[in-house]
């Protein structure tokens, strides 16, 4: 019974160590990040900034599509086709000498057909306006930039307060279990009282929560750092940069406020947009106006290939709107009251903008 029981609790033991080896060996290694390096992380995989680069490229494609408008079309066909039908249907009556029915007969043709507009300004509106929006698209994926920056800043400079909280709690503990022991150790030597033991044991206890409170904020704001950066939540950050004083420049706030309208991509991003919106209310107009396009088809025409020979048509057409049902005045509304959506929106940012540095200014200053 000596041996044999002896021996299972330290087989369980190695097992247990040799179980906890393996889990710790593959847990990935905590992922040490500097201010730059974690902003530069976030550039490269913040899902806001893929999200704002897709919407460059695609905006990019629109614009090829609207172009494709502008540029002459064309398709190849070929077919073959075996046809009957009936010549007094056609007629509406039958007639003495003509044949109940022609066929069947086999038709073969093959060529190209084409396209092209000549003189169409809103298809020239639209394909100006495609231009703009790829212009908004870059103004916006510069502002999910900088939003992205701001944040993730603004994140590891809380991990950096919370983690020196942490220490600064820990540091409070310390001292605080330095003075429960000498209240201890003077409680037994008769010199201290119970009291005095009661009052630092209940300290210590305080410090300790206080602790555990200043761990916990570190590890959220740690985690609200993983999200932003697109880390896997199973790995582990960790602040490579210690918190440093300087001394904050003076910053006039009028000068920085017009710097801010000058640079700010959103004022250039809603700026676009309005341009885009203006040529919307341009292409509404000129849709009054005459569109002229030319288009044809050339082909080989027989009763079978061997047979065949060249047939075409070639075309020219003018079309004048005359009577459109009320959808020209309502696009020409509709670009307005887009217009004036934006003018709103854009006082609206001035002044977001304007709250933005003044409060920024005023935290540096304090």
């Amino acid at each position: 019974m000596n041996v044999h029981s002896a021996k299972f609790p330290i087989t369980r033991t190695l097992i247990l160590l040799a179980l906890a080896s393996a889990v710790a060996a593959q847990e990935p290694a905590p992922l040490s990040l500097t201010l730059r390096d974690a902003v530069n992380l976030a550039l490269k995989q913040n899902p806001q900034v893929i999200l704002a680069n897709l919407g460059v490229a695609q905006s990019e494609q629109g614009r090829l599509v609207a172009r494709s408008g502008l540029l002459p079309q064309a398709s190849g066909n070929a077919t073959e086709a075996d046809q009957r039908f009936n010549i007094e249907a056609l007629l509406g009556s039958p007639f003495p000498g003509i044949p109940e029915h022609a066929g069947p007969f086999q038709t073969f043709q093959a060529g190209v057909n084409f396209s092209a507009a000549v003189f169409d300004l809103t298809l020239w509106r639209r394909y100006r306006s495609a231009q703009l929006g790829v212009d908004a698209s870059r103004a916006g994926e510069l502002t999910a930039r900088e939003e992205s920056v701001l944040l993730v800043v603004s994140q590891y400079l809380g991990s950096q307060r919370a983690a020196a909280d942490v220490q600064s709690a820990q540091s409070q503990v310390d001292l605080a279990q330095a003075l429960y022991d000498l209240a201890a150790d003077l409680q037994r030597h008769g010199v201290g009282t119970g009291i005095d033991t009661l009052r630092a044991n209940v300290q210590l206890q305080n410090n300790k929560q206080r602790l555990i409170m200043a761990k916990t904020s570190l590890d959220t704001s740690l985690f609200g750092l993983a999200r932003l950066l697109n880390v896997d939540p199973h790995r582990r950050i960790e602040l490579a940069d210690q918190v440093s004083f300087f001394d904050t420049p003076a910053t006039p706030v009028d000068q920085t406020i017009e710097r801010a309208y000058a640079s700010r991509p959103e004022l250039r991003q809603i700026a676009t947009q309005e341009r885009q919106a203006d040529l919307a209310l341009q292409a509404a107009g000129d849709a009054r106006m005459p569109r002229v396009t030319v288009s044809g088809a050339w082909s080989q025409q027989g009763l079978t290939p061997d047979s065949v020979i060249p047939a075409y048509t070639y075309q020219a057409s003018v079309n004048v709107p005359i009577f459109t049902g009320g959808r020209i005045q309502a696009e020409r509304a509709e670009a307005d009251l887009a217009i004036k959506q934006l003018k709103q929106q854009e006082q609206d940012l001035r002044n977001r903008i304007a709250l933005e540095v003044k409060t920024a200014i005023a935290q540096l200053d304090s």
